[in-house]
């Protein structure tokens, strides 16, 4: 299982990179720890589908249409190519969970086969389902994604009882698919426009981005671009740059020793003056204090 910090991304589309995912078995599970200074994951998305148990604390889950908040030893799951963020609610001060992140294919087999005829499009296409909760009433689906995680790699034909195990799971989210929160058709449209800004915004962070330039990235007008970030990521254009921009600076602050003043530039935020006062805004610290912080970090990853 691997311990996630931080989120990167492909050159081309600009999904999530997963390290480890391979189309032989592409499957990964992963440890995630916030707190501290890092209290959430940015908005991002990829084709695999990611099944999660909250161990500790809580944990607010939030996709363009659904947002809600996940206590201790609650699970759910986020289908294929779904914008979603996650962060601490209010007070809360550490959050401990684990995550199945799996292609839909590790399950259903044959492209075109019947089972993934049968049992995976119907949740990943029409009605676009974002994430399902397990209900808590529902012990059963509960105990089974707690065993599918205490499945050891050392198990003799690991790979086959784990895709039993989430086959399994699948079947019981799709009884439980109707009445989750559901898209509608212009959503995929939606989806597709602030997809395409996002991209843009990753492939362009260290230059100066105008609201014109994205909302020509996604053949909308301006008026649609504000429109669409407010809608989908609940910000403006320029909140979303600004944050994508402080959390590569987190990143490079944390993996290089580049001096404060080529960060600020490397990441579109100006002078290392400026940088400094609105990264002491967003983070309560200086961009020095949070590197040796960072490097002063226990092993589970948390500052």
């Amino acid at each position: 299982m691997k311990d996630i910090s931080t989120i990167q991304f492909h050159t081309g589309s600009k999904e999530e990179l997963l390290p480890g995912y391979t189309p032989e078995f592409p499957y990964i599970a992963s440890h995630v720890v916030l707190g501290g200074l890092r209290r959430f994951v940015p908005w991002h998305w990829h084709r695999a589908v990611e099944l999660f148990y909250i161990r500790e604390g809580s944990l607010l889950y939030q996709t363009p249409n659904y947002r809600k908040v996940f206590e201790k030893g609650s699970c759910g799951l986020v289908y294929s190519n779904v914008l979603h963020t996650t962060a601490l609610p209010e007070g809360e001060r550490t959050c401990d969970h684990v995550v199945h992140i799996f292609d839909p294919s590790l399950i259903g087999g044959m492209p075109g086969g019947r089972i993934e005829k049968k049992y995976i499009m119907p949740l990943l296409a029409g009605g676009r389902t974002e994430l399902a909760a397990v209900p808590q009433e529902n012990v059963a689906l509960q105990e089974k994604i707690r065993e599918s995680f205490a499945l050891s790699e050392d198990t003799y034909g690991y790979e086959i009882r784990l895709r039993g195990l989430l086959a399994d799971i699948w079947l019981d989210f799709a009884a439980l698919s109707d009445g989750q929160p559901q898209g509608k058709t212009a959503q995929q449209r939606n989806d597709d426009k602030i997809k395409s800004m996002m991209i843009y915004i990753r492939e362009h962070y260290a230059e100066t981005v105008r609201v014109s330039d994205l909302a020509h990235a996604a053949f909308i007008s301006e008026r649609e671009c504000y429109r669409v970030f407010q809608e989908y990521l609940h910000t403006s254009p320029a909140e979303y740059l600004q944050e994508y921009r402080l959390q590569t600076a987190c990143g490079m602050l944390e993996r290089t020793t580049e001096p404060v003043t080529l960060v600020a530039a490397a990441c579109g935020l100006g002078s290392s003056s400026y940088f400094g006062k609105v990264f002491r805004e967003k983070y309560g610290v200086t961009p020095q204090e949070y590197r040796h912080k960072w490097q002063d970090c226990d092993i589970s990853g948390q500052i």
